[in-house]
Protein backbone atom coordinates (compact mmCIF):
# COMPACT_ATOMS: atom_id res chain seq x y z
CA UNK A 1 0.00 0.00 0.00
CA UNK A 2 1.46 3.43 -0.89
CA UNK A 3 1.19 6.81 1.39
CA UNK A 4 -1.41 8.00 -1.00
CA UNK A 5 -3.70 4.90 -0.70
CA UNK A 6 -7.29 5.34 0.19
CA UNK A 7 -9.04 2.29 0.99
CA UNK A 8 -12.53 2.29 1.40
CA UNK A 9 -15.30 -0.49 1.82
CA UNK A 10 -19.28 -0.19 2.49
CA UNK A 11 -21.40 -2.80 4.56
CA UNK A 12 -22.84 -3.77 7.95
CA UNK A 13 -20.55 -6.56 7.99
CA UNK A 14 -17.86 -4.35 10.18
CA UNK A 15 -15.95 -7.80 11.41
CA UNK A 16 -15.11 -9.49 7.35
CA UNK A 17 -15.14 -5.31 5.88
CA UNK A 18 -11.97 -4.97 8.41
CA UNK A 19 -10.32 -8.13 6.96
CA UNK A 20 -10.71 -7.28 3.82
CA UNK A 21 -8.88 -3.85 4.52
CA UNK A 22 -5.77 -5.19 6.37
CA UNK A 23 -5.80 -7.77 3.14
CA UNK A 24 -5.92 -4.76 0.41
CA UNK A 25 -3.12 -2.88 2.28
CA UNK A 26 -1.05 -6.09 2.79
CA UNK A 27 -0.52 -4.86 6.44
CA UNK A 28 0.62 -8.90 7.39
CA UNK A 29 3.46 -8.78 4.83
CA UNK A 30 4.75 -5.11 5.62
CA UNK A 31 4.76 -6.40 9.20
CA UNK A 32 7.08 -9.14 8.50
CA UNK A 33 8.57 -10.80 11.54
CA UNK A 34 5.35 -12.36 13.72
CA UNK A 35 7.64 -12.01 16.74
CA UNK A 36 6.71 -8.21 16.71
CA UNK A 37 5.00 -6.22 19.18
CA UNK A 38 1.91 -5.38 17.34
CA UNK A 39 -0.54 -2.93 19.09
CA UNK A 40 -4.07 -2.25 18.43
CA UNK A 41 -5.32 1.27 19.08
CA UNK A 42 -9.09 2.48 19.37
CA UNK A 43 -10.53 5.48 20.39
CA UNK A 44 -12.29 4.63 24.10
CA UNK A 45 -12.50 8.54 24.70
CA UNK A 46 -15.66 7.22 27.13
CA UNK A 47 -17.29 4.26 28.28
CA UNK A 48 -19.58 4.09 25.85
CA UNK A 49 -21.12 1.72 23.03
CA UNK A 50 -19.91 2.27 20.16
CA UNK A 51 -23.48 2.84 18.66
CA UNK A 52 -23.61 5.99 20.54
CA UNK A 53 -21.18 7.81 17.97
CA UNK A 54 -18.14 7.83 20.13
CA UNK A 55 -16.03 4.73 20.33
CA UNK A 56 -14.55 2.14 18.24
CA UNK A 57 -17.24 -0.56 17.25
CA UNK A 58 -15.82 -4.30 18.72
CA UNK A 59 -16.57 -5.96 15.51
CA UNK A 60 -13.38 -4.05 13.83
CA UNK A 61 -11.38 -5.04 16.51
CA UNK A 62 -12.44 -8.86 16.19
CA UNK A 63 -12.03 -8.51 12.88
CA UNK A 64 -8.59 -6.93 13.37
CA UNK A 65 -7.57 -9.50 15.67
CA UNK A 66 -8.64 -12.36 13.99
CA UNK A 67 -6.85 -10.84 10.69
CA UNK A 68 -3.49 -11.48 12.66
CA UNK A 69 -3.88 -14.68 14.12
CA UNK A 70 -4.69 -16.22 10.72
CA UNK A 71 -1.21 -14.36 9.61
CA UNK A 72 0.58 -16.35 12.80
CA UNK A 73 0.82 -13.16 14.58
CA UNK A 74 0.61 -13.65 18.87
CA UNK A 75 2.30 -11.00 20.46
CA UNK A 76 -0.70 -8.53 19.60
CA UNK A 77 -1.98 -6.12 22.62
CA UNK A 78 -5.18 -3.53 22.51
CA UNK A 79 -4.13 -0.20 24.13
CA UNK A 80 -5.83 2.72 25.17
CA UNK A 81 -5.10 5.36 27.43
CA UNK A 82 -9.44 7.27 28.27
CA UNK A 83 -9.25 11.35 28.44
CA UNK A 84 -8.73 12.21 31.80
CA UNK A 85 -12.55 12.49 32.83
CA UNK A 86 -12.90 8.69 32.32
CA UNK A 87 -11.83 4.96 33.19
CA UNK A 88 -10.31 3.28 30.56
CA UNK A 89 -11.50 -0.29 32.48
CA UNK A 90 -14.66 1.00 32.61
CA UNK A 91 -14.74 2.03 28.40
CA UNK A 92 -12.95 -1.55 28.10
CA UNK A 93 -16.25 -2.93 29.57
CA UNK A 94 -18.50 -0.45 28.57
CA UNK A 95 -16.98 -1.03 24.37
CA UNK A 96 -17.39 -4.73 24.83
CA UNK A 97 -13.54 -5.27 24.41
CA UNK A 98 -12.70 -7.64 27.23
CA UNK A 99 -15.26 -10.77 25.91
CA UNK A 100 -12.79 -9.84 22.14
CA UNK A 101 -9.61 -9.84 24.10
CA UNK A 102 -9.96 -13.01 25.76
CA UNK A 103 -11.31 -14.80 22.82
CA UNK A 104 -8.31 -14.18 20.65
CA UNK A 105 -5.67 -14.12 23.56
CA UNK A 106 -5.07 -10.36 23.12
CA UNK A 107 -3.89 -8.41 26.22
CA UNK A 108 -5.48 -5.34 27.35
CA UNK A 109 -3.65 -2.36 28.30
CA UNK A 110 -4.75 0.46 30.12
CA UNK A 111 -2.05 3.12 29.08
CA UNK A 112 -3.46 5.62 32.23
CA UNK A 113 -2.17 3.18 34.42
CA UNK A 114 1.28 2.76 32.39
CA UNK A 115 4.81 4.61 32.98
CA UNK A 116 6.04 7.45 30.68
CA UNK A 117 8.89 9.04 29.70
CA UNK A 118 9.75 12.13 27.46
CA UNK A 119 10.79 12.53 23.79
CA UNK A 120 12.10 14.95 21.29
CA UNK A 121 8.94 15.44 19.35
CA UNK A 122 10.49 18.25 16.73
CA UNK A 123 11.80 20.15 18.77
CA UNK A 124 8.91 20.01 21.44
CA UNK A 125 9.32 17.85 24.61
CA UNK A 126 5.95 15.81 25.14
CA UNK A 127 5.63 12.38 27.19
CA UNK A 128 4.59 8.87 25.92
CA UNK A 129 3.36 5.94 27.69
CA UNK A 130 6.26 3.32 27.73
CA UNK A 131 4.03 -0.08 26.44
CA UNK A 132 3.20 2.34 23.71
CA UNK A 133 6.81 3.62 22.54
CA UNK A 134 7.72 -0.09 22.93
CA UNK A 135 5.76 -1.39 20.15
CA UNK A 136 7.13 -2.18 16.52
CA UNK A 137 3.64 -1.64 14.56
CA UNK A 138 1.16 0.00 15.75
CA UNK A 139 -2.57 0.19 14.24
CA UNK A 140 -4.27 3.48 14.91
CA UNK A 141 -7.84 2.77 15.20
CA UNK A 142 -9.82 6.13 15.23
CA UNK A 143 -13.65 7.07 14.95
CA UNK A 144 -14.27 9.55 11.88
CA UNK A 145 -16.11 12.08 14.16
CA UNK A 146 -16.77 15.63 15.15
CA UNK A 147 -15.20 17.44 18.17
CA UNK A 148 -16.59 20.86 20.29
CA UNK A 149 -12.61 21.93 20.29
CA UNK A 150 -10.91 20.78 17.11
CA UNK A 151 -14.36 20.74 14.69
CA UNK A 152 -12.90 17.05 13.86
CA UNK A 153 -10.68 14.06 15.42
CA UNK A 154 -9.75 11.01 13.61
CA UNK A 155 -6.08 9.63 13.46
CA UNK A 156 -3.99 12.19 14.36
CA UNK A 157 -5.95 13.42 17.85
CA UNK A 158 -6.46 9.62 18.64
CA UNK A 159 -2.50 9.62 19.69
CA UNK A 160 -3.36 11.10 22.57
CA UNK A 161 -4.76 7.97 24.27
CA UNK A 162 -1.39 6.82 23.97
CA UNK A 163 0.30 9.48 26.28
CA UNK A 164 -0.21 10.40 30.06
CA UNK A 165 -3.06 12.41 31.54
CA UNK A 166 -1.11 14.58 33.10
CA UNK A 167 0.19 15.09 29.14
CA UNK A 168 -3.13 15.55 28.24
CA UNK A 169 -3.98 18.34 31.07
CA UNK A 170 -0.99 20.03 29.32
CA UNK A 171 -2.07 19.38 25.09
CA UNK A 172 -5.15 21.67 26.61
CA UNK A 173 -3.34 24.35 28.36
CA UNK A 174 -1.17 25.14 24.85
CA UNK A 175 -4.35 24.91 23.30
CA UNK A 176 -4.43 21.35 21.43
CA UNK A 177 -3.45 22.13 17.64
CA UNK A 178 0.57 22.35 17.91
CA UNK A 179 0.97 19.87 20.46
CA UNK A 180 -1.42 17.03 18.60
CA UNK A 181 0.60 18.02 15.03
CA UNK A 182 4.30 17.33 17.36
CA UNK A 183 2.85 14.50 19.11
CA UNK A 184 2.24 12.56 15.66
CA UNK A 185 5.87 12.50 14.87
CA UNK A 186 6.56 10.27 17.76
CA UNK A 187 3.43 8.45 17.90
CA UNK A 188 3.11 5.47 15.30
CA UNK A 189 0.79 5.55 12.36
CA UNK A 190 1.87 2.00 11.26
CA UNK A 191 -1.22 1.86 9.88
CA UNK A 192 -4.90 3.60 9.78
CA UNK A 193 -8.11 1.60 10.25
CA UNK A 194 -10.93 4.32 10.41
CA UNK A 195 -14.46 3.63 11.75
CA UNK A 196 -16.64 5.35 9.39
CA UNK A 197 -19.57 3.71 10.87
CA UNK A 198 -21.21 6.15 12.98
CA UNK A 199 -19.60 8.89 14.16
CA UNK A 200 -20.99 11.92 15.87
CA UNK A 201 -21.84 15.24 14.04
CA UNK A 202 -19.72 17.46 16.12
CA UNK A 203 -19.37 15.91 19.74
CA UNK A 204 -16.11 13.86 20.60
CA UNK A 205 -18.57 11.99 23.45
CA UNK A 206 -21.20 11.03 21.44
CA UNK A 207 -24.95 11.32 20.84
CA UNK A 208 -25.83 12.10 17.59
CA UNK A 209 -23.99 9.68 15.43
CA UNK A 210 -24.63 9.47 11.35
CA UNK A 211 -24.77 6.68 10.03
CA UNK A 212 -21.83 6.08 7.35
CA UNK A 213 -21.78 2.40 7.31
CA UNK A 214 -17.98 2.22 6.25
CA UNK A 215 -14.40 0.66 6.90
CA UNK A 216 -11.57 3.05 5.70
CA UNK A 217 -7.57 2.06 5.27
CA UNK A 218 -4.72 5.20 5.17
CA UNK A 219 -0.75 4.75 5.63
CA UNK A 220 -0.76 8.79 6.26
CA UNK A 221 -2.58 10.19 8.99
CA UNK A 222 -2.44 13.70 7.43
CA UNK A 223 -4.03 12.62 4.31
CA UNK A 224 -6.57 10.50 6.47
CA UNK A 225 -7.36 13.75 8.39
CA UNK A 226 -7.69 15.82 5.06
CA UNK A 227 -10.02 13.33 3.67
CA UNK A 228 -12.34 13.81 7.14
CA UNK A 229 -12.38 17.14 6.57
CA UNK A 230 -13.66 16.41 3.24
CA UNK A 231 -16.26 13.94 4.19
CA UNK A 232 -17.59 16.11 7.04
CA UNK A 233 -17.71 19.23 5.74
CA UNK A 234 -14.99 21.40 6.42
CA UNK A 235 -11.80 22.83 4.97
CA UNK A 236 -8.72 21.66 5.94
CA UNK A 237 -7.86 25.31 7.51
CA UNK A 238 -10.60 24.43 9.62
CA UNK A 239 -8.46 22.09 11.42
CA UNK A 240 -5.21 24.09 12.31
CA UNK A 241 -3.48 20.67 13.32
CA UNK A 242 -3.66 19.22 10.02
CA UNK A 243 -1.35 21.87 8.07
CA UNK A 244 1.03 21.61 11.25
CA UNK A 245 1.38 17.80 10.82
CA UNK A 246 1.90 18.44 7.48
CA UNK A 247 4.77 20.81 7.80
CA UNK A 248 6.48 18.51 10.55
CA UNK A 249 6.32 15.98 7.74
CA UNK A 250 3.89 13.78 8.96
CA UNK A 251 2.07 13.64 5.94
CA UNK A 252 0.23 15.27 2.91
CA UNK A 253 -3.14 17.17 2.70
CA UNK A 254 -3.17 16.39 -0.74
CA UNK A 255 -6.32 14.29 -0.95
CA UNK A 256 -7.34 15.35 -4.73
CA UNK A 257 -4.21 13.12 -6.16
CA UNK A 258 -5.61 10.62 -4.11
CA UNK A 259 -5.14 7.21 -4.98
CA UNK A 260 -9.00 5.69 -4.47
CA UNK A 261 -9.30 1.76 -3.87
CA UNK A 262 -12.83 1.12 -3.63
CA UNK A 263 -13.28 -3.00 -2.41
CA UNK A 264 -17.47 -3.10 -3.15
CA UNK A 265 -20.43 -0.63 -3.70
CA UNK A 266 -22.45 1.38 -1.39
CA UNK A 267 -25.62 0.22 -1.74
CA UNK A 268 -29.17 1.13 -0.33
CA UNK A 269 -30.24 -0.65 2.72
CA UNK A 270 -32.25 0.33 5.79
CA UNK A 271 -29.87 1.54 8.64
CA UNK A 272 -30.51 -0.71 11.63
CA UNK A 273 -29.66 2.62 13.90
CA UNK A 274 -31.80 5.34 15.23
CA UNK A 275 -32.11 8.91 13.90
CA UNK A 276 -31.80 11.12 16.92
CA UNK A 277 -33.87 13.83 17.50
CA UNK A 278 -31.07 16.63 15.83
CA UNK A 279 -30.64 14.10 12.74
CA UNK A 280 -34.08 14.09 12.44
CA UNK A 281 -34.26 17.80 12.31
CA UNK A 282 -31.70 17.84 9.51
CA UNK A 283 -33.54 14.91 7.81
CA UNK A 284 -36.58 17.28 7.35
CA UNK A 285 -34.64 18.63 4.24
CA UNK A 286 -34.15 15.66 2.28
CA UNK A 287 -36.18 13.46 0.20
CA UNK A 288 -34.09 10.25 0.15
CA UNK A 289 -35.64 7.32 -1.89
CA UNK A 290 -33.81 4.11 -1.52
CA UNK A 291 -30.12 6.64 -0.60
CA UNK A 292 -27.15 4.54 0.35
CA UNK A 293 -25.68 5.13 3.64
CA UNK A 294 -22.49 7.24 2.33
CA UNK A 295 -24.33 9.52 0.05
CA UNK A 296 -27.21 10.35 3.22
CA UNK A 297 -24.76 10.13 5.53
CA UNK A 298 -22.63 12.60 3.96
CA UNK A 299 -25.66 15.47 3.39
CA UNK A 300 -26.54 15.17 6.86
CA UNK A 301 -22.99 16.63 7.62
CA UNK A 302 -23.69 18.79 4.53
CA UNK A 303 -27.00 20.42 5.72
CA UNK A 304 -25.35 20.24 9.42
CA UNK A 305 -22.45 22.86 8.28
CA UNK A 306 -25.00 24.91 6.48
CA UNK A 307 -27.32 24.98 9.32
CA UNK A 308 -24.33 26.37 11.78
CA UNK A 309 -23.64 28.99 8.67
CA UNK A 310 -27.31 30.16 8.88
CA UNK A 311 -28.54 28.93 5.78
CA UNK A 312 -31.27 26.40 6.61
CA UNK A 313 -34.00 28.86 7.40
CA UNK A 314 -36.81 29.07 5.70
CA UNK A 315 -35.17 26.29 3.00
CA UNK A 316 -38.41 24.36 1.83
CA UNK A 317 -37.46 22.71 -1.29
CA UNK A 318 -35.96 19.34 0.05
CA UNK A 319 -32.59 17.78 -1.99
CA UNK A 320 -33.70 14.94 -3.05
CA UNK A 321 -31.19 11.58 -2.73
CA UNK A 322 -31.29 8.30 -3.44
CA UNK A 323 -31.45 5.54 -6.40
CA UNK A 324 -34.67 6.13 -6.56
CA UNK A 325 -34.23 9.23 -8.48
CA UNK A 326 -32.58 7.20 -11.21
CA UNK A 327 -34.01 8.65 -14.30
CA UNK A 328 -36.35 11.01 -12.92
CA UNK A 329 -36.59 14.91 -12.73
CA UNK A 330 -37.04 17.50 -10.43
CA UNK A 331 -35.39 20.52 -8.87
CA UNK A 332 -32.16 19.91 -6.82
CA UNK A 333 -30.69 17.06 -5.80
CA UNK A 334 -27.02 15.75 -4.97
CA UNK A 335 -25.29 12.45 -6.73
CA UNK A 336 -24.90 10.90 -9.34
CA UNK A 337 -28.70 9.14 -9.13
CA UNK A 338 -30.36 12.60 -9.81
CA UNK A 339 -28.63 13.81 -12.67
CA UNK A 340 -31.62 14.30 -14.74
CA UNK A 341 -32.67 16.94 -12.36
CA UNK A 342 -32.48 20.75 -12.99
CA UNK A 343 -29.61 21.52 -10.52
CA UNK A 344 -27.84 18.68 -9.85
CA UNK A 345 -23.92 17.69 -7.89
CA UNK A 346 -22.52 15.03 -9.13
CA UNK A 347 -20.66 12.11 -7.01
CA UNK A 348 -20.89 8.80 -5.96
CA UNK A 349 -21.11 9.82 -3.42
CA UNK A 350 -20.04 13.54 -3.95
CA UNK A 351 -18.22 14.69 -0.96
CA UNK A 352 -19.89 16.45 2.23
CA UNK A 353 -17.42 19.76 1.59
CA UNK A 354 -18.91 20.01 -2.06
CA UNK A 355 -22.54 19.52 -1.02
CA UNK A 356 -22.33 22.17 1.10
CA UNK A 357 -20.54 24.74 -1.47
CA UNK A 358 -23.53 23.70 -3.87
CA UNK A 359 -26.10 23.95 -1.89
CA UNK A 360 -24.92 27.22 -0.43
CA UNK A 361 -24.82 28.39 -4.11
CA UNK A 362 -28.16 26.94 -5.14
CA UNK A 363 -30.37 27.65 -2.85
CA UNK A 364 -29.02 31.39 -2.40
Amino acid sequence: MEKNDIIIIHGTDYKEMAKKVLEQAGVAEEIGDRKKKVALKPNLVVAKDPSSGATTHRELLEGTLEYLRDHGFENVAIMEGSWVGDNTQSAFSAAGYREIAKKYGAELVDLQRDSFHPHDARGMEICLCDRAAEVDYMINMPVLKGHCQTTVTCALKNNKGVIPNKEKRRFHTMGLHKPIAHLNTIARNDFILVDNICGDLDFEEGGNPVVMNRVLGFKDPVLCDSYVCDCMGYSVDDVPYIRMAERLGVGSTDTEHANFIYLNEDKAGKSRFRMTHRVQGLAKYTDAKDACSACYGSLIYALDRLNDMGELRGKKTPVCIGQGYKGQTGEIGVGQCTCGFKKSLKGCPPKAIDMVRFLEEEWS
